[in-house]
């Protein structure tokens, strides 16, 4: 017996949704968590952050305006502040949290405001480039609670 094309062609998509069956459970492709991201236009450091956060499996939409008011919407208190402002999943994050901490937040799901890395230490992502040589400061990933407060979510040393 021989197939058409169109029979073919059918059973060959079969067998590559079957594929996609076995590679993802239950028949569903993994999806990137999806970041939103408030930066200055010209912001190197924010750009590379991005490239970070792209580069461990999130999707990144990036607005090229100032993150003081999106702050301020999220909760974050200005204290944590830092050149940029995120959200993903509900959670705020500010500054140049690493991508690790981010998955964990989204797997934890603690009640919380978010993550923050204050200021911009040298040596957490974004702040790691070439220009930098080397160096790595000591820095501290908080988790910010919804009264304001802070305690250290993972310490960088």
């Amino acid at each position: 017996m021989t197939h058409s094309p169109i029979t073919r062609r059918h059973s060959l998509l079969a067998l590559a949704g079957l594929t996609a069956l076995v590679a993802a459970p239950h028949g569903f492709a993994a999806a990137r968590p999806h970041v939103e991201v408030w930066k200055s236009p010209s912001c190197g450091c924010c750009k590379d952050w991005i490239t970070h956060l792209e580069a461990n499996g999130f999707e990144v939409t990036a607005f090229d305006t100032g993150n003081t008011d999106v702050r301020a919407q999220l909760g974050m208190p200005q204290q944590y502040g830092s050149c940029h402002t995120a959200r993903v999943g509900g959670y705020a994050l500010e500054g140049h949290v690493p991508a690790r901490e981010v998955h964990r937040l989204l797997k934890e799901k603690p009640s919380a405001v978010g993550l923050a890395v204050p200021a911009m230490p040298v040596g957490s992502p974004g702040m790691d480039g070439p220009e930098y040589g080397s160096r790595k400061d000591p820095y501290d990933v908080l988790l910010v609670q919804r009264d304001g407060k802070a305690s250290v979510y993972q310490a960088y040393r």
